[in-house]
């Protein structure tokens, strides 16, 4: 029987106590005492939701690694975007990163936790691309806690199921729109099921381990540590989670089992790797200090297609404050039209930001899909692909930038803007976050907005844009920025 749609307060206010202590300050201690890297691999960019002051990397050389591991920084992300990519390079690439990051380790002697960060929807490559990184990095039977639980986007996960907010409902995830997705649909919401589902049967979902919210609220660290403890090598196990005081008790019990020589990995949603790595909360980031000094016009840059995206942009075109560009994606996928339909593009976006007016290109929102899931990422590649070669022909700065979907925000960060290396400064809206660019980008120094395809409600797109519209007078953005890291 598949899980029912309840109402959001139902679930939630049923749910025991949190664990009364505050533990955050006593992880933080121990995350400094340990010295240990926590490394992020992500398989798109939306995963710096949650924290601030960490840097991001789009290159994962040894000598980059090495460098990462040697900073004072308590976590740095590694952009995969191996979402994007058809299941064997996904792969590959774990597995090299895994490697690299093997001999950085033996390079400095700095001890790291390796989390795979997915989407909280649960689309992606699991287990396979988790199972290469095991590979990459030696350590084939580490154990995998899946932590899906992002309370900024409205997922929990409870009893084992997990849950997708949407208004004042929770809708089990396979009930949702993104378990239809073309490349990574799936048909449980039951985490242990999900596994099964998602292992091909390997994994039965009676052997997955379940850390239940009444470990985590009735009997605190010790009782998850000794359920931690007692898996087994190669096995799997799914956490619950309503809260982050939760995630606290868990990553408490974590610090403990790893001083007896307990080793895990992790594909979880963004929320645990801010616990994890110590880092404290921090109010959204003022928008004056995310404008450029310049006179010209905002740009949206939207490539998501699910329906959370498509509600947004409407809203934000219903507003009539922005000016809008509308880009066929069955132009872009015919060889004789597309060079027509990209010029045609950069012509439009550039006039309205030299004109001072902000602007949202898009993709048509009917969704184009082939028969199999590798076609459907060569479509997305396409697409994603003509939105870069838009972003690369304007001749002007915008005056601030957003991307929308997480695979459009990394092509944008890495072929439109050629980012090596960025900042998380923060987060606009919950669970919106925004990057300080390196001096090798093509805009050193700017902000970028990295706006999660399945994120906030139907305005959101239309209150950052009000938020961002020039004032009387522009700020300078760069000193702000600084105060921020």
């Amino acid at each position: 029987m598949p899980a029912a749609i309840v109402p959001k307060t139902d679930p939630l206010a049923g749910l025991p106590p949190e664990w009364p202590e505050d533990l955050l300050g006593q992880i933080q201690d121990r995350v400094h005492a340990a010295r240990r890297k926590i490394v992020v691999l992500d398989d798109d960019p939306t995963g710096t939701q949650t924290v601030h002051g960490v840097p991001v990397l789009t290159t994962w050389s040894v000598d980059v690694i090495t460098r990462e591991l040697q900073n004072r920084f308590p976590a740095f992300y590694i952009l995969t975007n191996s979402r994007s990519l058809p299941a064997p390079a996904a792969c590959a690439m774990g597995k090299e990163i895994g490697v690299n990051l093997s001999q950085a380790i033996r390079r400095t002697g700095v001890p790291i936790e390796v989390v795979s960060r997915s989407d909280s929807t649960l689309r992606g490559h699991f287990p396979a691309e988790v199972d290469a990184l095991k590979d990459g990095l030696g350590v084939p039977k580490h154990p995998c806690l899946l932590i899906p639980f992002f309370p900024e986007g409205g997922r929990y996960t409870i009893d084992n199921i997990h849950y997708v907010a949407d208004g004042d409902q929770l809708v089990p995830a396979a009930r949702t729109p993104f378990a239809r997705d073309a490349v990574f649909g799936y048909r449980h919401s039951d985490l242990r099921r999900w596994i099964e589902e998602k292992t091909g049967g390997r994994v039965p979902a009676g052997q997955v381990t379940s850390i239940m919210l009444d470990d985590l609220r009735r009997s605190g660290p010790a009782r998850v540590a000794r359920q931690l403890n007692a898996m087994t090598p190669g096995s799997y196990g799914v956490v619950n989670a309503a809260s982050y005081r939760d995630l606290e008790v868990l990553v408490a019990a974590l610090l403990e089992v790893e001083t007896e020589g307990k080793a895990f990995i992790f594909r979880t949603a963004a929320s645990f790797v801010r616990v994890r790595a110590g880092i404290a909360p921090r109010e959204a980031i003022a928008p004056e200090a995310l404008t450029a000094d310049n006179d010209h016009g905002g740009l949206f840059v939207v490539g998501s297609h699910v329906p959370q995206t498509t509600r947004q942009v409407n809203t934000l075109i219903e507003s009539g404050k922005v000016k809008t560009v509308e880009i066929a994606v069955d132009a872009l996928l015919n060889d004789a039209r597309c060079k027509r339909e990209i010029d045609r593009a950069v012509r439009a976006v550039g006039q309205r930001l030299k004109n001072g007016e902000d602007t949202v290109v898009f993709t048509s929102r009917k969704v184009v899909t082939a028969v199999g899931d590798e076609e459907n990422l060569t479509i997305g590649q396409r697409v994603s692909a003509s939105l870069i070669r838009i972003v690369r022909g304007l001749t002007c700065q915008p005056r601030y930038l957003v991307a929308k979907g997480g695979i459009t925000s990394s092509d944008v960060a890495t072929k439109g803007l050629g980012v090596r290396r960025a900042m998380v400064l923060g987060q606009l809206l919950p669970g919106v976050p925004v990057w300080q660019l390196g001096d090798e980008a093509r805009y050193p120094g700017m902000a970028y907005i990295v706006f999660p395809g399945n994120v906030g409600d139907d305005r959101a797109l239309a209150t950052l844009q009000e938020r961002l519209a020039p004032k009387t007078q522009h700020t300078r953005s760069s000193k702000r920025q600084k105060e921020l890291l």
